[in-house]
């Protein structure tokens, strides 16, 4: 038989667990590297008023001392015009685009003097890549270059336009590579948020499995407690009925005994069955009785004997407490032992109980003389108990004995925790 190992499953999903929350972790690490070099920058009316004052005064530096060819008005404008436009380099990177192109062609085609009117048409093109349009940038730089080549094409230009052109190319090269980064750092958000909602899932799938599989535990342990209660004071009652019936004419007194301990074993039976399924309800009181242990077994015996099967209860080694649990789990066992010799053994059957105690063990023998079992029926009885010590990390095996008879032999390890 299969036994369930709640802690196997506990351990596979939190080995499942690390792994995403190693790898969101190293994600988070990326996503913090890319923002920590990912420029924001200043307000874009900052950056237009800046440009525009590195152009003009830029320009005017690198013009002084000539005579060839002299800023304007005209120059100032396209200056400061091609600057303007980074206003809207946020909002419409286009428009920003054109503009940057338009004034700086405009600005070199003219034969104003050499500096560095270009810088706004640079910041232009990289805000477009890094906005997505690459088709339209590139087409927007050819076409201005080209407006360029021809108003300015003459022999002493050559390598100016081959100057120029090779800087367009790195200029476009460059604002790529933004526009890669910038789709890498999207593409990294989008992971983690989908690695956060995935471990949310694990999360609350996980947590929803864990309550599941407690609400089974604790029905299945209920239902063999119920098992257990039930079955072996109603085969008390069957037994005491039967004799009760028999008896009732001719000896009318032990008739009467046996109505009493139907009566007896009723009322256990309900009181084992209160005990049990007042766990059901959080605020009902816990029950006053403590639940049966080995410290019972006499009180069972006897029981057992008032229903005509002789039991003897031997203790072997020194008495040690035992945790709760454990302790509830050995004397159930016991009970459904107990139970089966009255349902299998036959009429003339007895039974022996021997609790050992050892070094970091419980061991647990009831063996009987019947001849009602041949074979190990692997009933819900003998399944209940091997449960109940497989709870605790212990084995059950039932079979026949030579000689004749049937027995049951438990053993629990004693551990410092045992599971609840």
């Amino acid at each position: 038989m299969t036994r369930r190992r709640p802690w196997r499953d506990d351990l596979r999903a939190a080995r499942h667990a690390h792994r995403i929350a190693h790898r969101q972790a190293r994600l988070q690490q990326r996503l913090d590297r890319l923002e920590k070099r990912h420029w924001r920058g200043p307000s874009p009316v900052a950056i237009a008023v800046f440009i525009a004052l590195v152009q003009v005064f830029g320009t005017r530096a690198a013009a002084y001392g000539t005579t060839e060819h002299v800023l304007d008005k005209t120059g100032y404008l396209l200056l400061v015009g091609g600057a303007a436009a980074l206003v809207f380099r946020q909002k419409l990177p286009l428009f920003a685009l054109a503009g940057a192109l338009a004034a700086t062609v405009a600005y070199f085609s003219l034969r104003y003097p050499d500096g560095p009117g270009f810088i706004a048409a640079i910041v232009a093109v990289f805000t477009a890549l890094a906005a997505g349009y690459r088709a339209l940038t590139l087409l927007a730089v050819a076409a201005a270059y080209t407006v360029f080549v021809v108003r300015v094409h003459d022999v002493e230009s050559t390598a100016r336009l081959v100057v120029v052109g090779i800087c367009a190319l790195m200029i476009l090269s460059f604002g790529e590579a933004a526009r890669v980064r910038g789709l890498r750092y999207a593409q990294l958000a989008r992971e983690r948020e989908e690695q956060e909602a995935l471990a949310r899932a694990e999360e609350e799938r996980a947590r929803k499995e864990q309550k599941a599989r407690r609400a089974s535990d604790e029905r299945l342990l209920i239902a063999r407690e119920l098992h257990d209660v039930i079955g072996h004071h109603l085969s008390l009652i069957n037994v005491q009925a039967g004799v009760g019936l028999h008896l009732m004419d001719d000896n009318p007194e032990q008739a009467r005994t046996a109505l009493a301990a139907i009566k007896h074993a009723s009322a256990e039976a309900l009181r084992e069955t209160r005990a049990v399924l007042a766990g059901l309800n959080p605020g009902e009181a816990a029950p006053r009785t403590p639940a049966p242990g080995l410290a019972d077994l006499e009180r069972l015996a006897a029981e057992a004997r008032g229903a005509g099967l002789p039991v003897a209860v031997e203790t072997v080694g020194t008495v040690v407490p035992l945790p709760p649990q454990v302790d509830r789990a050995a004397y159930r066992i016991v009970q459904e032992a107990l139970t089966n010799v009255r349902r299998h053994a036959g009429p003339d059957a007895s039974a022996t109980v021997v609790v050992g105690y050892a070094p970091g063990e419980v061991s647990i023998l009831v063996s009987d003389t019947g001849t009602g079992a041949t074979a190990a029926v692997e009933g819900n009885g003998i399944a209940g108990m091997r449960h109940r010590a497989a709870t605790f990390g212990g084995t059950v095996d039932a079979g026949p004995r030579d000689g004749g008879g049937f027995e049951v032999h438990a053993r629990i390890p004693l551990r410092e925790e045992q599971p609840t």
